[in-house]
């Protein structure tokens, strides 16, 4: 079957063994790209191999080519918070900046409020505080702005990449507790990788203007949210299953390189070679509740949650607050989707407690929510009780291959609708 042409369906996912043993190839991080997009706009100069063919990748790509005057980017939460930046010192340039009807319900105000604090002009067409918004771009001036550093690390990454382009440069004071630093970190070390100076030192974050860049060819490191889904598998799997994962670096910009160590816990070890890494199931699992604080990698929380309910371990899942503001409410969208399996589950704004459990209904459909992570989550689950995804092909949003690599690996899916 071909997953890659079927459209808003439902798929039923079986396993007829638990032996895994594949070679998969991951195309390049949605979190570099989409930084490295708006950055190769501001230098031309700049080239970028392995990059993401994500729906979010593609539509940010698509939305910095456009001459329309309205830019529409769907359910993409990193083109929204990046492209309201670029937009914004974009001199001479008018647009309207929209997407799905979720997006015109995720919060953006916190970004607006910095941006129009260094001169720019931006009204919200509907809703205050959410898109659409109207960018009337202009000369930022301005060269010092204040933004609370526990919101979207999106938002600040989206202020520091249009920073080299301003005359000035930009100062940027994170207040109070700062979040998902590895974000932060992820952007700032591109522009090293581009020669723009910079510096992140206490609550601040410095970046120097850069006019000119010189030719320069930047790599894409495969995408580790994505690699989260194969863990899970390894970890469902039976002793001795292995999944070779290219192409991916040791020494990672991405914060969800983490799962290396976490999924110790659960028996998989990783062994990195010079383009890849190697997942190997090598003991069984004897951790019986795992503590982990997740507030640098949230995004991994799902795969995480539904791996420990998988292998009948309890958890508490902390710093999850951002998980609120998705491309759903992923902290209850997890409760509800787990219940229907017989996990034991409760969650707070911020953090997700399950209980330890040896049985699972099988048979059980997982809603999607219009959330890629979601069905990507919950696949693995498959290893275990046959299950039903439903509206499946929302994995293109980021992982445009998903359900042909579960194929791949040995996992038999059909179409029911």
């Amino acid at each position: 079957m071909n997953i890659e042409n079927v459209i808003k369906v439902d798929l039923q996912l079986t396993t007829q063994h638990r032996t895994l043993k594949e070679n998969i190839t991951i195309s390049g991080s949605k979190s570099e790209s989409n930084r490295l997009l708006i950055l190769q706009k501001l230098f031309t100069s700049l080239k970028i191999e392995n990059l993401s063919d994500s729906d979010d990748s593609n539509h940010l790509l698509e939305a910095l080519q456009s001459n329309n005057d309205t830019v529409n980017i769907g359910h993409a939460g990193t083109a929204m918070r990046f492209l309201t930046a670029y937009f914004s010192c974009q001199e001479g340039k008018e647009v309207v900046l929209t997407g799905s009807e979720r997006m015109q319900n995720r919060p953006i105000g916190i970004l607006v409020d910095a941006l129009r604090s260094l001169g720019a002009t931006i009204e919200y067409v509907a809703k205050e505080g959410y898109p659409p918004l109207k960018i009337t771009g202009q000369k930022l001036k301005k060269n010092k702005v204040q933004i609370n550093g526990n919101v979207s690390s999106q938002y600040i990454s989206a202020l520091s990449l249009v920073a080299p382009s301003l005359d000035k440069g930009l100062e940027i004071e994170l207040i109070g507790k700062i979040t998902s630093v590895p974000y932060i970190n992820m952007t700032l070390s591109l522009l090293d990788e581009l020669g723009v100076k910079n510096s992140f030192e206490s609550n601040v974050i410095r970046i120097y203007p850069k006019e000119e860049l010189e030719e320069k060819t930047i790599i894409v490191e495969s995408d580790w949210s994505s690699a989260s889904y194969f863990y899970s598998l390894v970890a469902l799997s039976e002793l001795g299953s292995t999944i070779e994962l290219t192409a991916y670096k040791q020494n990672s910009l991405q914060g969800d390189s983490c799962l290396a160590s976490i999924y110790e816990h659960f028996g998989v070890t990783t062994t990195f070679k010079e383009n890849s890494i190697i997942l190997t199931k090598e003991k069984e699992v004897k951790t019986t509740s795992l503590e982990l604080d997740l507030k640098n990698a949230p995004d991994i929380a799902q795969t995480i949650a539904v791996t420990c309910f998988g292998l009948g371990v309890s958890c508490n899942l902390f710093g999850l607050h951002t998980l609120k503001i998705k491309e759903t409410d992923r902290l209850e969208a997890l409760k509800d989707e787990l219940t229907k399996f017989g996990a034991v589950i409760s969650v707070t704004n911020e953090s997700l407690h399950l209980e330890s459990s040896n049985e699972m209904n099988k048979d059980v459909t997982v809603k999607t929510y219009e959330d890629h992570r979601m069905a990507m989550a919950f696949a693995p689950l498959a290893l275990k009780v046959p299950l039903r995804i439903s509206e499946a092909m929302v994995v293109t949003k980021s992982y445009r291959n998903f359900w042909n690599d579960m194929q791949k690996i040995g996992m038999n899916i059909e179409q029911v609708k």
